[in-house]
């Protein structure tokens, strides 16, 4: 069985001619005379720009891998019988009663209205654009929001003062925009890697903009490597260069720029540095954090090996940090290779099923358990409700990354049509305007009154779709008899296949229940 098409994806805007040989994806026969559609053959006359989904900046990307276990195969356990957290009555007992709020946070806790946030939105020009709509939908909705790695760094007009930053108007937009429509629930966390840890990014936010939630990331830009960014002008590669990121080819070089000119290629690439992870320096520098003033620690790391998450997990413990955000295989914003996308870590069932042996193991112990997000890949009512479950008791949230920009990114481009007067036949069936096509524009017009006008129709898409999550989790968890989150319990799914069972621990469908089902039918006998 193959999970993968090495050498062919939309992704690349690459295809075959005829269909390829299983495993190594490159046409049965390859014809002497094909122009090369395929990866290779672009390959050949692209080289590097091939590595990663295209086109750069304007989308967001996930693996196109079908792993062997997923959360479809898990189904929720529903049942007939009692309440958990409510009054077992039926009048009592409705979905809409379910309460999905949750917290994160140690000895000072962070209340968060939704068990979900925003994944990080960085230095890309997509997270840019769509910055403003998440994050009033992030505040609106009381849930976290994240700001990626690199942004003062990118700035173009950031300002530094001995290598340090000291001004970054696009960081200060970002945490501005959230703070004006913050409601006491959620919160912004800034995110910083090697570099932004270099310029000093930390400091400036705690001391400048009033960040009180700091997240470190392991060692990842975007997967296992520094993310890259496309830059289209020489000035730019020249600027990010001086601020001490990897550009590659090296605007510096006379040959290069010449190159460029010339128009042999058209963008550089900057890249990040690989962080390096080591216990002493980690709790130094969650020390030296809480010296500085960040109230509370978030750690975020990826799909590394599993002697990585014992690291992060024991780590977190030691440390007693807030948050622990562990993020699976597949999912990112574009900024990873294609290939590492699909080929490269841990697959999110598989990750937070180790995820729970190392936590079940400290938490047998009597050590801290750090509150626990799982990301990678989920987007659904389903998946929340199925992440949760695998990793009870310890998950308190999760992390939705291209999901929620997608939903931002339609409610923008669905609001320009509106503007254009060019609105599709399949939506224009609700309407044409803003009041009309979204669902909750009455709502949010009653709660906001006239600054409603300055909701981007981007969050109002995105806080749209939170409802129907909402919603959905609510009737999952009323069908399982669960009325808050607190009581899901991995009892609250079971695996529809062997390999499923045995990767997770979940029992196998026909195996669920087991010792009630002897119960019931020995008592009835």
């Amino acid at each position: 069985m193959t999970f993968t098409k090495p050498n062919r994806s939309p992704a690349t805007f690459t295809k075959n001619r005829i269909e390829p040989a299983p495993s190594s994806g490159i046409c049965v026969t390859c014809l002497d005379g094909c122009p090369g559609p395929c990866e290779i053959g672009r390959s050949a006359l692209r080289g590097r720009e091939i590595l990663y989904p295209q086109p750069f900046g304007k989308i967001t990307a996930g693996s196109e891998k079908d792993y062997p276990v997923d959360f479809s195969h898990f189904n929720i356990q529903g049942s007939c019988v009692g309440a958990v957290g409510i009054l077992a009555d039926s009048d009592h007992a409705i979905f809409p009663s379910v309460d999905i709020s949750t917290e994160v946070g140690g000895r000072e806790k962070i209340q968060m209205r939704v068990p979900y946030f925003t994944g990080a939105l960085g230095s890309t020009d997509i997270a840019r654009i769509h910055w403003e709509s998440m994050a009033i939908a992030a505040a609106i909705s009381g849930t976290l929001v994240v700001v990626g790695e690199n942004v003062c760094g990118m700035d173009p007009e950031a300002e530094f003062k001995n290598g340090y930053v000291v001004r970054s108007p696009e960081m200060e937009r970002r945490v501005k925009t959230f703070q004006q429509w913050y409601d006491g629930e959620g919160g912004i966390i800034v995110q910083y890697n090697v570099e932004d840890g270099r310029l000093g990014v930390p400091e400036y936010v705690v001391e400048k903009l009033g960040v009180q939630i700091i997240e470190p990331k392991w060692g990842q830009g975007a997967k296992d490597i520094g993310g890259e960014v496309k830059l289209p002008t020489l000035e730019r590669a020249l600027q990010l260069k001086s601020r001490g990121y990897i550009v590659l080819p090296d605007p510096e070089d006379p040959v290069i720029q010449e190159a460029f000119k010339q128009g042999d290629f058209k963008e550089f690439e900057r890249h990040s540095r690989l962080g390096m992870v080591d216990e002493e320096g980690f709790h130094k520098e969650v020390e030296r954090l809480r010296k500085i003033g960040v109230k509370h620690i978030s750690l975020k790391t990826g799909a590394y090996r599993p002697a990585d998450l014992a690291r992060a997990v024991k780590y977190a413990s030691d440390a007693q940090i807030d948050l622990l955000t562990v993020d699976g295989a597949g999912g990112g914003t574009g900024m990873s290779p294609w290939r590492m996308m699909n080929e490269w870590g841990i697959p999110t069932v598989y990750l937070e099923s180790l995820l729970y042996r190392c936590l079940k193991r400290l938490d047998e112990k009597g050590a801290y358990i750090p509150p626990c997000a799982i990301a990678g890949g989920l987007c659904l009512e389903d998946h929340i409700f199925k992440a949760i479950a695998l990793g009870a008791p310890y998950i308190k949230a999760v992390c939705l990354g291209r999901a929620s920009m997608t939903a931002a990114m339609v409610g923008s481009t669905v609001g320009q049509m509106i503007k254009k007067g060019r609105i599709p036949a399949d939506i224009a069936k609700f309407g044409t305007d803003v009041d009309h096509i979204f669902i909750l524009a009455a709502k949010l017009k009653e709660r906001f009154g006239k600054d409603f006008e300055r909701i981007p129709t981007g969050a109002i898409g995105m806080i749209t779709y939170f409802d129907r999550l909402n919603a959905g989790l609510q009737q999952l968890m009323a069908g399982a008899r669960k009325f808050a989150l607190k009581y899901i319990t991995r009892n609250d799914i079971c695996a529809l296949t062997r390999e499923a069972a045995e990767v997770s621990g979940i029992p196998y469908v026909m195996e669920a229940d087991q010792e009630e089902v002897d119960k019931i039918l020995s008592l009835s006998g």
